[in-house]
């Protein structure tokens, strides 16, 4: 049995450690502090007695489990990221440990009057009677995606402990950057050496992942003049207002908050400006290729006719692809998504299959030549202040990881 002490002294040994990336840094990992954390795990890897652990001048961490059993079994992996978001400050994580939680509403911060309610996030309900681990409402929590890095160490250090359980070679690896989209772009699959993998990124209890957004990425810049306002007629152009054209023009209702399950959307993240100067920064997400492929149409289409309106070029429009849907790289390979729904199942866990409404390391991976699904860590409202993860799911996905290994030593057995 996974100690519940343990999972929650080392869970909180990691959020409590800032590894906040930067999305404008040019280096990888983005910013110096996740070395911080980077250091601690490559440590920590090797003091359970993993072997070949490596940490690269880039901060990618594997290291690997070998077989103990003497036939060929394939060789599986298992990845998360030890970066968190910046939508919101991850400086001076204060966890809060919730035991046998009662269903009603946590005081995260009463100074600040910051409440996690049921009334408003109600999957809360779900976890009456356990062991939740908060933020104290000024911070992030980091269990996106710090709870599936807790899983994935205390997983091996179980099976190194209990080597009745067979399996066969394990890979783990640990990537910086995830949270700005580029937790992959540096990935070594070769040296990885996996025939698949599993991220350990998802939220609730018995998520099971195989299809992500298409999503690419806008810079809208507008351009103005600007003269005296007190003789502007005729002369000024306002950026701002050409920016609230556009805005306008795109459809209102295809945004993250009017949208669910397999709909897509804009997403309007980021907006600066002055008269002489505009810029917005966009999201564009879709599962559906064609869908994706004629919302960035829509952009360009909508940039073309303000610039015709305008007489001149008062907008540009960059978009950069970002990454795919890996339901294409999964679909050919479904026994990997069987093994990980068989697991969960056989631990009275009821496997949830949807498509993730986001992206992960396994979407660009699979891309990569490593096939990639993607299983919950347990976590709830990552990236803000209602950041929760309850500690029974840490120890079931922990448990997960454990029955996939045995799984696929037994499928192949000879």
């Amino acid at each position: 049995m996974i100690s519940k002490e343990d999972i929650i002294k080392r869970f909180i040994s990691y959020v409590t450690i800032d590894t906040e990336s930067d999305p404008n840094s040019e280096t990888t990992p983005s910013t110096k502090k996740q070395w911080d954390l980077a250091k601690k795990l490559a440590e920590e890897l090797e003091m359970i007695g993993m072997q070949d652990v490596s940490i690269d001048d880039n901060a990618y961490i594997m290291a690997a489990l070998p077989s103990n059993v003497e036939y060929d079994v394939p060789t599986i992996g298992f990845i998360s990221h030890f970066d968190t978001s910046p939508d919101f400050t991850g400086t001076n994580v204060k966890p809060q440990i919730i035991e046998n939680y009662n269903g009603e509403d946590i005081i995260l911060n009463k100074a600040e009057d910051i409440i996690l309610s049921p009334d408003y996030f109600d999957d809360l309900l779900l976890y009456k009677g356990q062991t939740l681990i908060t933020t104290d409402g000024t911070t992030l929590l980091g269990a996106d995606d710090k709870a599936g890095i807790c899983e994935i160490v205390s997983a091996m250090e179980y099976l190194i402990n209990h080597p009745e359980i067979k399996h066969g070679n394990i890979k783990v690896g640990f990537t910086p950057d995830e949270e700005i989209g580029r937790g992959a772009h540096k990935f070594d699959v070769e040296k990885f050496g996996a025939d698949w993998a599993y991220t350990m990124d998802g939220s609730q209890i018995g998520e099971l992942e195989y299809e992500n957004f298409n999503a690419a990425g806008a810079v809208v810049k507008i351009k103005g003049k600007i003269v005296h306002p007190g003789y502007a007629k005729g002369k000024m152009i306002n950026s701002m207002y050409i920016a609230q054209e556009f805005i306008n023009s795109l459809p209102r209702m295809e945004t993250p908050e009017h949208t669910e399950g397999y709909q897509g959307f804009f997403h309007l993240h980021n907006m600066n400006g002055d008269v002489e100067e505009s810029t917005l920064q966009y999201i564009i997400r879709d599962h559906d290729k064609k869908h994706f492929e004629a919302r960035k149409e829509v952009m360009v289409k909508l940039t073309n006719e303000l610039n015709s309106q305008y007489g001149r070029e008062v907008i540009t429009t960059e978009i950069k692809d970002q990454y795919f849907n890996m339901k294409e790289k999964v679909e050919p390979v479904m026994h990997i998504v069987d093994i990980a729904e068989d697991a969960m199942k056989q631990l009275d866990i009821e496997p949830l299959i949807k498509a993730i409404r986001g992206g992960t390391d396994g979407s660009q991976l699979s891309y990569m030549g490593l096939p990639c699904p993607n299983i919950f860590a347990g976590g709830h409202n990552f990236h803000g202040r209602y950041e929760y993860v309850p500690v029974e799911s840490m120890i079931k996905a922990t448990e997960v990881i454990c029955k996939i290994a045995e799984l696929t030593a037994l499928k192949n057995m000879s």
